[in-house]
């Protein structure tokens, strides 16, 4: 599925003196597939913006086009969009309620009127993709760890079998490995699901290491796009606006300024390694 956001303007309390423009003339677009980042300061217009892509706002001007079809077009198919789109908010796992680990993620696709057997081939499948295994089907959600829990949540919405999934910041409050927990699963459903995937994150290293390409957003408008790379070579404007490159280009920078000879495109813990051990080699020879 791809998404299209055309010159979408948001206003919150339009006509009043509370009026707020949080989206300003945005247009992106989103290819099937793809694995996108969303990076933005507090109050930049990223939670408004992901809330356009399942119709939970509707733009005060502008249009959201799913495979070319604006969402809003027929007020009939808004449900069948919100299954096609899943959201993931923050903190999920506040959503959970049922008695077991398999009920809660049951609970979508059984209001869905599908068969016991269509039932239990999604949640076994999505439980697996999400790392949760047998021994905790039977579990209470509420026994889990905060990295299980939510990643139960969100296996909640991919029995939905939406062809989007919009993640709102799925590592906030997490430990660290809680954090690995959730970015290894959100990895995982890209690969074996083949999901558009939209991740909003304040983490740098996280948007450099897993997406396709990053959006950033600032004062309610697109202030820079691209492959990371392409983005975080901007990493003079990005602190201006209150953002930063990833920590292991910083680190690297002061190695260059010691001597070593390292590129200056490096955005990943791996790639800063892998180019540390081949500047260490050609040292040693």
């Amino acid at each position: 599925m791809s998404i299209t956001i055309n010159h979408v303007t948001h206003i919150y309390n339009p006509g009043t003196a509370m009026a707020k423009t949080a989206l300003d003339d945005v247009s992106m677009e989103f290819h099937d597939g793809e694995f996108i980042g969303l990076i933005g300061h507090t109050g930049s217009g990223k939670s408004t913006l992901i809330q356009h892509l399942n119709a939970l706002l509707k733009p005060t001007s502008g249009e959201i086009l799913l495979n070319g079809e604006n969402i809003h077009q027929d007020k009939k198919r808004l449900k069948e969009i919100r299954q096609r789109v899943g959201l993931v908010f923050q903190y999920p796992e506040h959503q959970l309620f049922e008695m077991t680990v398999y009920q809660d993620v049951a609970y979508g696709p059984t209001n869905l009127g599908l068969s016991e057997e269509e039932i239990d081939r999604r949640v076994r499948e999505v439980l697996e993709v999400v790392g949760m295994g047998e021994e905790t089907y039977e579990k209470s959600p509420f026994e889990l760890s905060g990295g299980q829990k939510r990643r139960v949540a969100i296996a909640g919405i991919l029995a939905m079998q939406p062809e989007v999934l919009v993640l709102d910041e799925p590592t906030a409050g997490l430990d660290p490995k809680g954090r690995d927990e959730i970015l290894d699963a959100v990895q995982e459903m890209h690969r074996r699901l083949g999901l558009l995937v939209v991740l909003v994150s304040h983490s740098m290293e996280d948007v450099a290491r897993l997406a396709d390409r990053i959006f950033v957003m600032h004062q309610g408008k697109v202030a820079f796009s691209g492959t990371p790379k392409e983005v975080f070579s901007h990493a003079k404007e990005l602190e201006q606006i209150g953002l930063a490159a990833p920590q292991v280009s910083y680190i690297l920078e002061g190695l260059r300024q010691k001597g070593f000879s390292l590129p200056k495109d490096i955005y990943t813990i791996e790639e800063a390694a892998k180019a540390i051990s081949d500047c260490l080699q050609g040292t040693k020879k």
